[in-house]
C-alpha cells in the first residue's frame, strides 16, 4: 500500500462504517451549545461541517462559514473546543470501589476495568502530543494505571491535521503540530477546491492498513500531496501566538517576579485552564457514604493545583495565595515537567487562553518575564 493515499469525502462514511463493524464505538467532533465537543458519532453528517471557530483570549465563537464558499462543505475548517481526548481515557468522575452492607457485613464491588473499544476522529496533532504525555503519566513506569492503560490500547486515532489555526495556537513553536507526525492509526488532511472535497491519507498502522483495505482509495499524485502541505504551511502561518524556546529556563531564574503578583490579581483561582488543558492529570479521591450507612463508595475525580485545599498538608495549604498557585502551574508545564517525563506538558492548544475567563495568556507571561528581564540586564530599569 502506497505512503500517501487519496479518498473522496464520501468515503469517510466508509471508514466510521468499518470501525463500527469492528466493534469500535466511534467518538469525533460534535456541535453541542455552541461549541464543539467529542462525543459519539455514526456518520459523517454527525459533524459539525461547514463552521469555524473565532478564539481569543477568554472569548470563543463558533461561526458558520459563508454558504457559498468552499469552506462551507469542510468537515475539519474549526479547531479545538473545550473538551479534550483524554475525559474518555482519564474521566473526570470514576469510581474505583463501591461497598454495600448486608447480613454477613459488606460486600465490596471493584470498578468496570472492561476496557470500551473506541475509535477517536478528528484527533488534532497538539491531542496526539497530549495523549502521549497522558500514557507516560498512566501507562508508563512502576505506578501504571492498569484501567488507563487497557483502554488505551483499545482505542483507534484517526487523526486530522490543520489546514487553520485558531487565534489562540501555538502548536507550530511548541514542535507539536499543526501537522501529525506519529501516533495515529490514520491521518486525514482535507483538501477542498474546484477539483472536489477530498482526503489525503496516511496510514500510522496495521490495524490504519487493514481498515483501508475496506475504502476505495487511490494513490496521491505529487500535486495533491504537495496541496496538503501547503494548506499545513498556511496554518503554521497564521498562528495567533507563540511560545518562546527558552520558556522553561526564564521561568526557573524567576521564581520571585513580580509578575507573579500581576497575574494573581487577574486569576480568578476557577481552574478553567486545567480543567480544559490535554495533559493536566492531578486528581483527588473522596469517600462518600450513604445516610442509613448502607453503601459506601471511593470516587476519583480531577482536581486541580489552583485550588486552596489541593496543596493542603497538616496546619493548612503550602500554597495559599494565587500567585504561588499560578506559578506552580506554569512552571511545572514548561519547565519542571522536561525533568519529569522528558517533554513539555504544554503541547501549544491554546485553549487555557480561550477559556480563561479574564484572557490570562501563557505565551505573554512568559514573554512579559523575559522583557523585564531583558530590561534590568540593558539597565533600562
Amino acid at each position: 500500500m502506497p505512503n500517501t493515499l487519496l479518498i473522496s469525502s464520501d468515503q469517510l462514511q466508509t471508514l466510521i462504517d468499518g470501525l463500527r463493524t469492528q466493534g469500535y464505538e466511534t467518538m469525533g467532533p460534535r456541535l453541542e451549545r455552541g461549541t464543539i465537543v467529542y462525543g459519539p458519532i455514526t456518520s459523517g453528517s454527525d459533524l459539525p461541517a461547514g463552521f469555524r471557530d473565532e478564539q481569543e483570549g477568554g472569548h470563543y465563537r463558533l461561526v458558520p462559514s459563508d454558504p457559498s464558499g468552499l469552506e462551507a462543505e469542510s468537515f475539519f475548517r474549526y479547531v479545538v473546543g473545550p473538551y479534550s481526548w483524554k475525559r474518555l481515557l482519564f474521566p473526570p468522575r470514576q469510581r474505583l470501589w463501591r461497598a454495600r452492607r448486608s447480613d454477613g457485613g459488606f460486600a465490596l464491588e471493584p470498578a468496570e476495568t472492561r476496557p470500551h473499544p473506541y475509535a477517536f476522529i478528528g484527533v488534532r496533532a497538539c491531542e496526539l502530543a497530549a495523549l502521549a504525555v497522558q500514557d507516560r503519566v498512566f501507562s508508563q513506569g512502576d505506578f501504571a494505571d492498569s484501567g488507563y492503560r487497557s483502554q488505551r490500547e483499545q482505542t483507534f486515532l484517526i487523526a486530522v491535521n490543520c489546514t487553520r489555526a485558531g487565534g489562540t495556537c501555538f502548536c507550530a513553536s511548541m514542535h507539536t503540530g499543526p501537522r501529525a507526525r506519529g501516533g495515529f492509526d490514520l491521518c486525514l488532511t482535507e483538501l477542498l477546491d474546484e477539483s472536489g472535497h477530498r482526503f489525503l491519507v496516511e496510514v500510522g498502522s496495521e490495524p490504519g492498513r487493514k481498515l483501508m483495505e475496506q475504502v476505495s482509495y487511490r494513490r496521491a499524485r505529487p500535486d495533491e500531496i504537495e496541496q496538503g502541505r501547503q494548506a499545513v504551511e498556511d496554518a503554521v502561518g497564521s498562528m495567533g501566538r507563540q511560545m518562546r524556546s527558552d520558556a522553561g529556563d526564564i521561568l526557573r531564574r524567576n521564581q520571585e517576579h513580580p509578575r507573579w503578583v500581576d497575574v494573581a490579581n487577574r486569576c480568578l483561582s476557577c481552574a478553567n485552564c486545567t480543567m480544559v488543558c490535554p495533559t493536566c492529570f492531578c486528581s483527588t479521591v473522596e469517600d462518600v457514604t450513604s445516610l442509613d450507612g448502607a453503601e459506601s463508595e471511593r470516587r476519583r475525580q480531577w482536581d486541580s493545583c489552583f485550588n486552596l485545599e489541593f496543596s493542603y498538608v497538616h496546619g493548612g495549604p503550602v500554597r495559599r495565595e494565587a500567585a504561588a498557585r499560578y506559578r506552580q502551574w506554569i512552571t511545572h508545564k514548561l519547565t519542571y515537567w522536561h525533568e519529569q517525563f522528558g517533554t513539555s506538558g504544554c503541547t501549544g492548544c491554546g485553549r487555557c487562553i480561550t477559556w480563561c475567563p479574564v484572557g490570562i495568556d501563557i505565551t505573554a507571561e512568559v514573554a512579559a518575564i523575559r522583557d523585564s528581564e531583558r530590561a534590568v540586564l540593558e539597565g533600562e530599569v
